[in-house]
């Protein structure tokens, strides 16, 4: 293995945390990661994408982080971590400019991105992403790079990501007493897309739902970009405690029971067949129909997609998104979450495990709650394979060549 290209990703979930470290392989414009070793742990210090117990955040990630570096049989120092939350925000601005010579040049195009960027994102606030949308030409839309093309005025509609700065640096503080530092921060949805969705379904048009454990998140793809992006303050977590109040039993007793017997879609469960609740002595020995679980299950994750749907609608790409839905993250594991969604949505659905790009120990990322953390891998495979490093021990200086790849890709 080539150090100079080991690289790691990093995702804290209200759940779990979960480590991926890998080695970059391919080249610049088709990076593709050799996994090496992964780590879970199970997290209570991050809710809803922001760090609320720095201890308990430092403890998970340093079991997660031991565990992927001896499966691996190496050390990192530095990962890309995953964000995301109701802290994220997004925005469209416009940039223009007046072409200087000829022919439009990446000089030219590098001026109107700034002029985009500039923008006052609020106290508290910084940038996170910056992704062109298009460009026009004297007024022609529909261009993705207009370097080499004739034109008086030249303009960009810039999609702006930016984040709450405190969360940042809670998160960036929680990895440093962990032992390690953050080369850089990326919102999860848009690193989860590099590893499930494929090119086609970009460009048809999509919606990636990543249904955590305290949040669900949701990214609209369309025409090969980012067009959107919502999260909403529920997730497995929600799920979770309503078995606590419907059954009575203790969270760690509802999660192995939604884990065991959880059923997302209540028609698919035999209304005949009984499940054993755990309990205290003087509750007794205890038994309920699983229909009765499936249906707690299911008015929740019920309520929960139709606030994705919602968001979907305000969006305006309802009936624009022939690809469907692409469900990730640790609730797109329930049996019936499927077909709940495509009842819900009304638009075809599947689980999006990571499958793009990827080697190695494929295996022990075949899951959707691995999207996030194989994305941000691969994204810092893309840094790796452009040459950039910092003497060959981890993730380096991701930012520029990462940024001019996400303008492309996205």
């Amino acid at each position: 293995m080539r150090r100079d290209r080991l690289i790691a990703g990093l995702d804290l979930g209200s759940a779990k945390t979960c480590a991926v470290i890998g080695e970059a392989t391919g080249e610049a414009r088709s990076p593709g990661v050799k996994v090496l070793g992964v780590g879970v742990a199970k997290s209570t210090g991050v809710r809803r994408g922001m760090v609320r117990d720095i201890e308990e955040t430092v403890r998970s990630i340093e079991q997660a982080m031991r565990d992927a570096e001896r499966m691996a049989g190496v050390q990192c120092h530095a990962l890309l971590c995953g964000i995301a939350g109701e802290h994220v925000e997004t925005r469209n601005e416009v940039g223009l400019g007046a072409v200087t010579g000829d022919e439009i040049t990446r000089a030219d195009v590098n001026r109107v991105d700034d002029g985009a960027r500039a923008v006052t994102l609020g106290a508290d606030r910084e940038l996170l992403h910056n992704i062109p949308q298009e460009y026009k030409v004297d007024g022609q839309g529909g261009i993705s790079d207009p370097v080499g093309m004739t034109g008086l005025r030249l303009e960009v509609d810039m999609y702006l990501v930016s984040m709450q700065s405190t969360a940042a640096q809670n998160l960036r503080r929680a990895v440093e007493r962990a032992g390690y530092r953050v080369a850089g921060l990326a919102l999860e949805p848009l690193v989860a897309s590099l590893a499930v969705l494929t090119a086609e379904e970009r460009e048809l048009g999509c919606v990636l739902v990543e249904l955590g454990g305290g949040s669900t998140s949701l990214a609209i793809f369309k025409d090969g970009k980012i067009r959107h992006y919502g999260s909403l303050p529920f997730g497995g977590s929600h799920v979770t405690n309503d078995i606590v109040q419907g059954l009575g039993v203790t969270q760690a007793d509802a999660e192995r029971l939604k884990e065991r017997y959880g059923v997302a879609y209540a028609p698919l469960v035999d209304p005949d067949e009984t499940i054993e609740l755990p309990g205290t002595p003087g509750q007794g020995q205890r038994r309920t129909k699983r229909e009765l679980l499936a249906h707690i299950i299911h008015q929740r994750i019920d309520e929960i997609l139709g606030l994705v749907q919602q968001d979907l609608e305000g969006s305006g790409y309802v009936g624009r998104l022939a690809a469907g839905a692409i469900l990730t993250g640790g609730g797109a594991q329930l049996v019936g979450t499927i077909e709940l969604t495509r009842e819900v949505l009304a638009m075809p659905v599947r689980v999006g495990t990571p499958e793009q790009g990827i080697g190695g120990l494929i295996d022990s990322v075949q899951s959707p709650r691995y999207a996030v953390p194989v994305g941000l891998a691969l994204w810092a495979a893309r840094e790796r394979v452009l040459g950039a490093h910092d003497g060959g021990v981890a993730v380096g200086r991701i930012f520029g060549p990462v940024k001019r790849w996400l303008q492309d890709f996205f």
